[in-house]
């Protein structure tokens, strides 16, 4: 009787936070998808759309950030992790509104950049959360980008430099957050001993 008690009380606030990650992650993946799509449509030149498309999909990374940020425990390793990756989303959007103005070229160049920093800061978060359910999509997605920053700095000084990679890696991250969402749904997958120890 003692257990039965005890046990919904120390489990809320995990399962809280896993709720939160999973709607957050299923958001993600919903404006990645439209994003790509809308990028891929445009990713030949570098117009009004994309260019608008470029500094809102940081901003957007920033704005997650800031809200999955009130679900990690203050003081924690995730929390300087978020803390890291919303500098430098607010970075990026500054960079990227300069860039827009030279060319693709520097747009690849700026982007690349992120992908590998914001791609160190992700891998830095799900390895703190890995106790979690969900967290090892976000470890392999966060090593990719990395690996995908690379790419587009070189890219940048080829013949042709398109934006269309853009979109698929944006795509290919909201697939990881759908995962991501999907594992955190499981039953018995949230709650637990070490889900509560990694938040």
């Amino acid at each position: 009787m003692r257990g039965s008690v005890v046990t919904p009380v120390t489990a809320t606030p995990a399962t809280g936070t896993s709720a939160a990650l999973r709607r957050l992650y299923l958001l993600r993946f919903a404006f990645a998808a439209v994003w790509a799509a809308l990028l891929f449509s445009s990713a030949r030149s570098l117009g009004p759309l994309s260019a608008t498309l470029l500094v809102i999909y940081p901003l957007f990374d920033l704005a997650c950030a800031v809200l999955d940020l009130r679900s990690a425990r203050p003081g924690g390793g995730p929390v300087r992790g978020l803390q890291a990756n919303i500098v430098l989303s607010a970075l990026t959007a500054a960079a990227l509104v300069a860039a827009c103005f030279s060319g693709i070229p520097d747009v690849l160049r700026v982007w690349g950049a992120w992908a590998i920093t914001a791609g160190l800061a992700q891998l830095a978060v799900g390895v703190l959360r890995r106790g979690m359910a969900g967290q090892w999509p976000m470890i392999a997605s966060g090593a990719l980008s990395t690996l995908a920053g690379g790419s587009f700095a070189a890219q940048a000084g080829s013949e042709g430099a398109s934006l269309s990679g853009l979109a698929g890696y944006a795509f290919l991250g909201g697939v990881f957050f759908l995962v991501s969402a999907l594992r955190l749904r499981r039953p018995g997958r949230s709650g637990g001993p070490a889900d509560r120890a990694a938040v």
